[in-house]
């Protein structure tokens, strides 16, 4: 299954628009070529034999998924765009991974759960409403451009949530925690945005 409709190389023309017809570019924002590398602290060295991804909180199903039990759920092909906070853009990404709406159809969240924390190697944390992951075009991510993703870039999983400014979608992610109430992630406590959407600006809080 593959989202989009736009393809690789198409011009940044300031008419383009989604087809919900917002401008294709968010205000504020310039597009690049290549896929600049920001994170807090240092690159998480991640031992993949005894990596695990716990999903948590407010639900009838606590999971645990190793890395192979990760690949054997059911994938999906994605293009999006992404949109960084510190004002970058790149277009046309590809990626591969697990629908996050199936993460919650096997943890079955309680009706209390309106939010999920995003845990990661290396003490990084975010949060995003539930209403914005339970999306077809939101998945956990291990490829991107039909290569593996790299240590730099949040392997061996992160999160894809197309809607909302980059740092939504967590790198080296190893828990998702659902909640009832909204609470800060690491960059949210530091005064960026509690929800992140790059067309109405919202970079900080």
């Amino acid at each position: 299954m593959t989202f989009g409709v736009f393809g690789r190389g198409s011009s940044a023309e300031s008419g383009e628009q989604l087809p919900d017809g917002r401008p294709r570019l968010p205000p504020g924002q310039r597009l690049v070529e290549n896929w600049p590398v920001l994170h807090y602290g240092g690159i998480p060295r991640v031992d993949l034999a005894s990596w695990e991804l716990r999903v948590f909180g407010l639900v009838a199903n606590e999971q645990k998924f190793s890395l192979d039990e990760v690949m054997a759920l059911p994938q999906v092909s994605l293009r999006t765009d992404i949109h960084c906070v510190t004002t970058w853009s790149r277009y046309d990404n590809d990626w591969v991974g697990v629908p996050f709406q199936h993460i919650m159809e096997l943890a079955r969240p309680a009706p209390e759960a309106k939010h999920v924390i995003f845990h990661c190697h290396g003490g990084y944390t975010t949060n995003v409403p539930i209403a914005e992951l339970d999306r077809e075009d939101v998945l956990l991510v291990h490829s991107h451009d039909g290569e593996p993703l790299t240590e730099e870039h949040g392997a061996p999983l992160r999160g894809m949530v197309p809607q909302l400014y980059f740092w939504k979608s967590a790198k080296w992610i190893s828990g998702i925690e659902f909640v009832a109430d909204d609470r800060p992630g690491f960059w949210e406590m530091y005064g960026y945005h509690m929800h992140g959407d790059p067309w109405r600006e919202e970079r900080y809080g």
